[in-house]
């Protein structure tokens, strides 16, 4: 999973970066302090892989990863190519979501490119200069549909319909991502490098002050964006997670528990980025390695097999599967077999989240 760290200037973007990463982009009090993309790999927590380290003592301990990527600060004209826009433009394309900050929060001393804290404006600043990027790019795409429907290949016209319609949609000031398509329409949606149909998750920047109290109007306005959009929100506060991360792990729970907090935003946005695209996370465990992998929901088992090594889906014969809680109920791999809790599951299986799977196969 690749998620994009986006959002207008001083918004607090590599701020939060440097938080989830502990990568050190730079950060300062001036717009395009960040100009190439920074990217950091970070470990997914996973209580339920730390409880089968305990059981198991693998020489091997691999987690599952999310990439991020905190990309150049977006301000108005950046589909004309203002301040950085193209560049901008350009890495959006690469990630699977995006996570865009908003600020939350008042402080004189931090400087805001509009002059004042206004997250509805900010949000539309930004999500306009997507569609407005994508409108240029569905132009091109819908003359050359056009041109293949006039010479008379009529397997275009579908192509041609749903092209048109993202391109009223996007003429409106609508995002791509609120447009709804059919099973049928799905093929024409594959090779379009559309911007604004990627899943988004609004990351509220708010003030320390704020963490414990109630939500304020900045909050609320994003949340309002948010459900038009059916996205998920997040609210963290920056600097708090930039201190949780030069912290211990006991030390960290001491802290969150001080802030009366349950998590840190870093897991909040592991949480929210899985359940905005549909992931989740099956295991392999043995005295070898205890691993996590991630898969779509909805995933049979040759196919997450296959994530393993494409010999496993090619020859996939059987998987061999035990819920986590039955197996730590249980103590052991061998005491859940003999309790009848490890099944055997055909091609058809539909893997869930949590399966530790030993896959049978044979090429």
């Amino acid at each position: 999973m690749r998620l994009g760290i986006v959002g207008l200037p001083n918004v607090g973007k590599s701020t939060l970066f440097n938080a989830i990463t502990r990568a050190g982009a730079a950060v300062a009090n001036y717009p395009f302090c960040t100009i190439e993309p920074n990217v950091g790999v970070v470990a997914v927590p996973d209580k339920r892989l730390d409880a089968l380290a305990e059981m198991y003592h693998p020489e091997k301990y691999t987690p599952a990863l999310i990439e991020f990527v905190d990309i150049a600060g977006l301000v108005k004209g950046a589909s004309k190519g203002e301040g950085l826009g193209n560049k901008f433009l350009a890495n959006i394309r690469e990630v699977d979501a995006i996570v865009h900050v908003v600020r939350c929060f008042n402080d004189s001393n931090v400087i805001h490119v509009e002059g004042s804290t206004d997250p509805a404006r900010d949000i539309e600043t930004v999500n306009l200069e997507l569609i407005l990027s994508d409108l240029e790019y569905m132009e091109r795409r819908l003359d050359k549909t056009r041109k293949m429907v006039k010479g008379g290949d009529k397997k275009f016209l579908m192509e041609q319909e749903v092209f048109e319609r993202i391109f009223d949609h996007l003429a409106k000031g609508l995002s791509a991502r609120t447009l709804s398509f059919s099973e049928d329409e799905q093929p024409c949606l594959h090779d379009l490098a559309l911007l604004s149909i990627k899943p988004i998750l609004y990351v509220a920047n708010i003030a320390e002050s704020d963490l414990a109290g109630p939500e304020t109007d900045y909050t609320l306005a994003v949340r309002k964006i948010a459900a038009a959009e059916q996205a998920e929100v997040v609210l963290i506060s920056a600097r708090i997670e930039e201190e949780i991360a030069m912290l211990d792990n006991e030390e960290r729970l001491m802290f969150l528990q001080d802030l009366g907090l349950e998590e840190s935003g870093l897991d909040k946005i592991i949480k929210a980025g899985y359940k905005l695209l549909g992931l989740m996370s099956f295991l392999t465990a043995g005295q070898p390695e205890v691993r996590a992998w991630t898969i779509k929901r909805g995933t049979k088992a040759p196919q997450a097999a296959g994530k393993i090594h494409s010999d496993f889906e090619r020859g996939f014969i059987r998987a061999e599967v035990v819920s986590f809680p039955d197996l730590i109920a249980c103590g052991s791999h061998a005491a859940a077999r003999e309790k009848g809790l490890v099944r055997s599951e055909g091609k058809e299986y539909v893997m869930q989240d949590g399966d530790i799977v030993l896959f049978r196969f044979n090429v």
